[in-house]
């Protein structure tokens, strides 16, 4: 087969135009070997010649250019994978057949031996809508399997064009970056490429501050990011392969995707757990079940405010205070992060923003990713909709006194509180999450879809689970594409373990999470922590406490977590630092904290899934000598 371009993206995608001797023309005009229409085309807008052992793309002096691989061009040697933008339609670049590229390799770029063995075989398109974390990490890693044999396109609506490269807008373009931290779990990390790896812990751009337990493999302990930065690192890496990974800065439209008919082989929904394509494809997925996630036929939701801090204490006694009670939640990276408070439903409707000028309430911090920050007067003010955090400015409300209380706990001092957001978080069991969108036709290939990330599963912030579960699908799924891609359309039977997976996944993160949403009070009686937070607030009410006996009780349990924690976490504060600290708190603070309730880790612990078990590929264990391995839980 010669070389020749083949469609990827608009109306003449799936079409192949061979190159022979004479030049391939493409334009407006009905002369042209390729017929494009669109009033950003010229008449005669580009041609590739074959010129000696090669193919040289020029642009005709066209009004609007012509792109290869995001850059414009006026002539470009092409390379096999370049991508070739004119007006709306995108081309691909694909060599001879193995034969004749081995025969020839004046004509390409230079060829490792899996290069040319791949370069002729069917090339699976995938596209991914949602460029986050999730998105980004399997496209690399489906680009790292299978190389030459995969063409992805990733949309995201927060990124914009900066030159040659696609970047992530600013906070003026509209785009509020999430600085939360992240705990990153070696079962994870360690599945992702090498390549990835080492970009991603560079320098000083991750802690470890948590100790190695069930979820951790080859005694590698988990990993702190800014979730900004792994966003930042993994675009940066899908903009170094322009021939494999397409980015396109704009919203994804399932819409006008289901209208082009299924073109691609698969398409990868990882737009979080608000997904407007999810919700499109809603007949194809299933409804989603809320009564596993309910009580008493009430759907049980947590609302959590986010405080971005600063803290002065040490990692150890931020992982020991964390995990003794259940109202605050420290993920930090050098004491820089966000303090999540988890609120009562009273206090959940405190907050609201109010306009400083129309003087009315509005909810945008309760709407993602609505962020305030402090302003020069020490105000929170929303920059997007010009509103203050109401409960900052009546300084003797009772949700900000709590706040203060929270970031005492912590070490933070109140000038080191930078910014206010909230979020609700609710869980939903999902009955599919792989599922056939178009049937394959003789011009189409038959387009499956998948849910990844939090579009699968979103999972309640406590335990900490989120991302893993959803690095966990990408992996999974990347493997299954791997291992099933044979150009041929596929079938469900392809993705069962793939299935399986998500299906633990969900089982086994969602059990942990739901654990970490409610109670059993003494009557053995089910109940949302939430509501004992609020219990224990009205019944302290106006109430003279037994402070020394509260602070005791609460020393006593820190002591029995310390014990559990001090073999695998080095640097323990001892009962007199502990004690010291802790009369900084109110009396009716210390008691919340008492009757909120430890982090429930064993039962939450246990066996965690494995994804390496459904699939042959292993990445085995990482050079040198390695920690015994553990599982006790934290």
């Amino acid at each position: 087969m010669p070389p020749r371009l083949v469609g990827r993206q608009g109306s003449l995608s799936g079409q192949q135009f061979p190159i022979g001797a004479a030049p391939l023309t493409l334009g407006r005009n009905s002369e042209n070997s390729v017929v494009i229409g669109g009033a950003n085309v010229s008449r005669f807008h580009a041609e590739v010649r074959r010129e000696g052992h090669g193919f040289v793309l020029y642009d005709s002096g066209s009004s609007n250019g012509t792109r290869v691989n995001g850059q414009r061009v006026t002539s470009h040697e092409l390379q096999p994978g370049d991508l070739i933008e004119i007006g709306t339609e995108t081309f691909c670049f694909e060599a001879a057949d193995a034969l004749e590229t081995i025969l020839d390799l004046s004509v390409l770029r230079p060829l490792t031996p899996s290069d040319a063995t791949v370069a002729a075989g069917p090339v699976l398109n995938v596209t991914v809508s949602g460029g986050g974390p999730v998105g980004l990490a399997f496209a690399l890693l489906l680009e790292h399997l299978m190389g030459r044999r995969v063409a992805v396109t990733v949309y995201d609506g927060r990124w914009t064009r900066d030159g040659a490269k696609v970047v992530w807008k600013s906070e003026g373009q509209g785009n509020v970056r999430r600085q939360q931290v992240v705990t990153v779990q070696s079962r994870q990390y360690l599945n992702l490429p090498e390549e990835v790896q080492e970009r991603l812990f560079r320098g000083d751009a991750y802690t470890e501050m948590w100790p190695v337990g069930p979820d951790s493999i080859h005694g590698r302990e988990p990993r702190n990011l800014r979730i900004a930065y792994i966003e930042d690192t993994l675009l940066e890496m899908a903009n170094e392969k322009p021939g494999r990974i397409r980015l396109v800065p704009e919203v994804f439209d399932p819409a006008e995707y289901q209208k082009a008919g299924g073109k691609d082989d698969v398409l990868a929904i990882c737009e979080g757990g608000r997904s407007r394509t999810r919700e499109h494809f809603a007949d194809k997925f299933g409804q989603a079940d809320k009564s596993i996630y309910s009580l008493h036929g009430q759907h049980i939701q947590d609302v959590v405010l986010g405080l971005r801090v600063k803290s002065t204490l040490t990692d150890p006694m931020t992982v020991l205070l964390t995990v003794a009670q259940n109202r605050f939640l420290l993920n930090s990276l050098r004491g820089q992060g966000f303090l999540n408070m988890r609120l009562t439903d009273a206090e959940a409707a405190e907050v609201v923003g109010i306009d400083p000028v129309r003087h009315v309430f509005e909810d945008c911090i309760a709407s993602r990713p609505c962020v305030m920050g402090r302003d020069d007067h020490g105000d929170f003010q929303c920059a997007t909709h010009s509103t203050l955090f109401l409960p900052a400015m009546v300084r003797g409300s009772a949700l900000w006194k709590r706040v203060l209380e929270g970031l005492a706990l912590f070490g933070v001092a109140e000038r080191d509180l930078s910014a206010v957001t909230a979020f609700r978080l609710d869980m939903v069991q999902r009955p599919r999450f792989t599922t056939r969108l178009f049937p394959a036709t003789s011009t189409t290939p038959g387009t499956y879809g998948f849910l990844l990330g939090d579009a699968a599963n979103a999972i309640h912030f406590w335990p900490g689970r989120g991302l893993n579960s959803g690095l966990g699908s990408a992996i999974s799924l990347a493997r299954s594409l791997n291992g099933a891609w044979n150009g041929r359309p596929f079938r469900d039977a392809d993705f069962s373990r793939h299935e399986a997976a998500m299906s633990m996944l969900q089982y086994r993160h969602k059990s942990r999470a739901w654990n970490a949403m409610i109670t059993t009070d003494e009557d053995g009686v089910s109940r949302p922590i939430k509501e004992k937070i609020a219990q224990s607030i009205e019944d302290a009410e106006g109430k003279d406490l037994d402070r020394d006996a509260d602070l005791d009780a609460f020393m006593e349990r820190l002591r029995g977590i310390r014990d559990r924690l001090a073999a695998r976490v080095a640097g323990m504060p001892d009962d007199s630092t502990l004690r010291s600290h802790l009369e900084n708190l109110r009396s009716d603070t210390l008691r919340t904290l008492l009757d909120s309730g430890a982090w429930d880790t064993l039962i939450v612990g246990g066996e965690e899934v494995d994804i390496d078990i459904f699939y042959r590929q292993d990445p085995g264990p990482p050079p040198g000598p390695l920690p015994a391995k553990t599982s006790t839980p934290a």
